[in-house]
């Protein structure tokens, strides 16, 4: 896994889309500005051929042909194809003449209505003061009415798309948390679209692009919107248990990824069984996501957001900084340290006992 398949560009801006241009809050510098494209058209389709099974009408051919050549059909059966899921028209026209999604066609048309207005600028407001100044966002976000209900994030040609499940369920406070979230992931993309670890050996080099998954940790701070709101708070009961239970396994949490990165350094593992185990620390909001937010909340508690986010490109830097924040002090529940041998393999540039 490279640099560029964790931290890929948006997918480049397609012209069947709903333009919301938007200029970012006053915080923000007046080169920093949001561009982002709601592409619809294949919630669109779907949504055309379930009015007409409404009004009892068998769709036609051409109501087909037109769903399969959508740009978001195409691009969602690119990624499924990709992830090794089955995924064919048959498969997916079956599921739009299902009984179930006709019974959820009204819903689902509010619903994408009302997302279609979406204002992107709270949460690319959110995301933005978490990245270093003047980066641009530039997204293609594809709303999507499918089999799985998932929302996620992936690469096309080296520039990332948002897919987002229309879901009747979720809350405007939730949608556009999940926005922020991925508007995060955007920018890091673009702000460090120039980093470059080409000078390590190849094991710290890999090692150094797994470390870029604590990203994960970094958008859940910023779409909360600070290190004291609880990155679960729009969520039920449950979501925000499992959080915190989660969370309180961050030293042995922290044990287990330094372990893998030692397999990693010392070229213990084939390259699947790296991708296996690095890919199970994503889980449903697994160590990159909770150990990323636990390192990022102690480092801007303790020295502010503008170190935290100095960090961004370099991500071995967050682990410095970490370490740096928890022997100053700000160590509530005795939080775990990255081992010094580990940090200098990992070829850090800076001690990890003082730098601020």
């Amino acid at each position: 896994m490279s640099r560029t398949s964790l931290l890929g560009l948006l997918i480049a801006l397609s012209p069947v889309a709903t333009e919301l241009m938007a200029q970012t809050p006053e915080a923000a510098s007046p080169s920093e500005s949001v561009a982002v494209r709601f592409v619809s058209d294949e919630a669109d389709a779907v949504l055309a051929i379930l009015r007409e099974r409404q009004a009892g009408r068998t769709p036609a051919a051409g109501d087909w042909t037109t769903l399969f050549a959508t740009a978001g059909y195409r691009a969602l059966e690119r990624r499924e194809t990709a992830m090794g899921r089955g995924f064919s028209k048959d498969g997916f026209r079956a599921f739009v003449l299902s009984d179930t999604l006709l019974a959820r066609a009204a819903p689902l048309e509010r619903t994408l209505a009302a997302w279609k207005e979406m204002d992107v600028r709270g949460a690319a407001s959110r995301a933005l003061v978490y990245l270093p100044t003047g980066t641009p966002l530039v997204a293609t976000v594809f709303l999507e009415i499918k089999p799985l209900a998932n929302s996620f994030v992936f690469d096309l040609d080296g520039a990332r798309a948002i897919f987002l499940y229309v879901d009747p369920g979720k809350t405007p406070g939730q949608v556009e948390n999940t926005v922020a979230h991925e508007l995060h992931h955007a920018g890091v993309a673009a702000a460090c679209r120039g980093a470059d670890d080409s000078t390590l050996a190849t094991p710290a080099r890999q090692a150094r692009e797994w470390l870029t998954a604590f990203g994960e940790g970094l958008a859940m701070l910023a779409a909360a919107g600070g290190p004291d709101v609880h990155p679960h708070a729009l969520d039920d009961s449950t979501i925000r248990a499992r959080w915190d239970r989660d969370v309180a396994s961050f030293n042995p949490d922290v044990a287990r990824v330094e372990a893998f990165l030692r397999d990693v350094l010392d070229g213990r593992l084939s390259p699947d069984s790296t991708r296996t185990v690095g890919m199970s620390f994503f889980g449903i909001q697994g160590p990159w996501y909770t150990v990323g937010w636990e390192m990022a909340v102690t480092v801007e508690r303790t020295f502010g957001r503008d170190r935290l986010v100095r960090a961004t490109c370099h991500p071995v830097d967050l682990l410095v900084a970490y370490n740096a924040a928890v022997r100053v002090g700000n160590n509530p529940g005795h939080l775990a340290l990255w081992s010094e041998d580990l940090l200098r393999q990992l070829g850090a540039a800076r001690r990890s006992d003082g730098e601020q």
